[in-house]
């Protein structure tokens, strides 16, 4: 696996994938950016809650559960010297679907936590990491 990151201007990068897709990262204006795309730490995140959320759906799928919908929130802090690493981090899951069983949900969100997201694993090398969810019916 690997990425291209590309200079654009002030602080802002595009950055290529390996599989051909592209984004853009950029800087607060205060900080000498245009505020064009996600801050890096921003892609972090999001590409943790993208990595779980993907487990918990490929589990419950498997597990024949009908799910409908998926959505999570991820919330962390950072250290306040540098480096600003994440300290704390904490996803919540709203898994959607009718007659959902709790249990399952529960197991596939700890399944991608402790064994599956490799993203949130290495993370959780750095951070607190936690998790929750709720059904919605």
């Amino acid at each position: 696996m690997k990425t291209r990151i590309k200079w654009i201007e002030n602080v802002a990068f595009m950055a290529e994938s390996g599989s051909g897709h592209a984004v853009v990262m950029d800087g607060a204006i205060e900080g000498g950016g245009r505020n064009l795309g996600p801050r890096p730490m921003e892609m972090l995140l999001m590409g943790m809650g993208g990595c779980s959320a993907y487990d918990v759906v490929y589990i419950l799928k498997r597990g024949r559960e009908n799910v409908e919908d998926v959505d999570v929130d991820v919330e962390a802090e950072r250290a306040e010297t540098d480096p600003k690493v994440f300290t704390k981090i904490h996803m919540h899951f709203r898994v959607k679907g009718e007659g959902l069983n709790e249990k399952k949900v529960e197991r596939a969100v700890e399944l991608s936590a402790d064994k599956y997201c490799s993203a949130s694993i290495m993370l959780g090398k750095a951070a607190e990491v936690t998790h929750s969810f709720e059904l919605i019916n």
